[in-house]
């Protein structure tokens, strides 16, 4: 593969195997066409944002090279919601598996299906822990 451009994914969970869930999400991003993942931060879990009742989330993020356009990333882990029974009922709602493209180095996408940087970003404390911890601990973590 060709150096391609970091990429910050933020992996959630908080219905069945919530582990499970975020397990199968990062071995399926290692294998995404054009892409390495280089690292992946702690796994930590958070209460529910939002106005929805629901049960705590695990939460993690990951450091991937890849080569694909922003669209591309997003229909691949729109699929790997779906591998893992993803709905996608109410904003803000419980979920199998969540995957948002938090930040994309060197690059600003602003359209109705993404945005980037995350428009959430500084409002979630735990992604720039996580953030900061891949930006200080490079190895890869399960």
């Amino acid at each position: 593969m060709t150096r391609g451009e970091r990429v910050y994914v933020a992996l959630g969970s908080n219905m069945g195997d919530r582990a499970a869930h975020l397990a199968h999400a990062r071995e399926r991003l290692a294998r995404l066409p054009a892409t390495r993942l280089l690292a992946a931060s702690r796994v930590e879990e958070t209460a529910p944002i939002g106005p929805v009742t629901q049960g705590p989330y695990l939460n993690q993020m990951v450091l991937l090279e890849t080569g694909l356009e922003p669209a591309e990333l997003l229909g691949q882990l729109h699929a790997i919601e779906l591998e893992r029974g993803r709905v996608r009922r109410e904003r803000w709602g419980p979920r199998t598996l969540d995957l948002d493209i938090v930040r994309w180095d060197g690059r600003a996408v602003q359209n109705p299906d993404l945005t980037i940087p995350h428009p959430e970003l500084s409002n979630r404390d735990f992604w720039l822990r996580e953030i900061a911890d891949l930006d200080t601990e490079p190895s890869p973590r399960d």
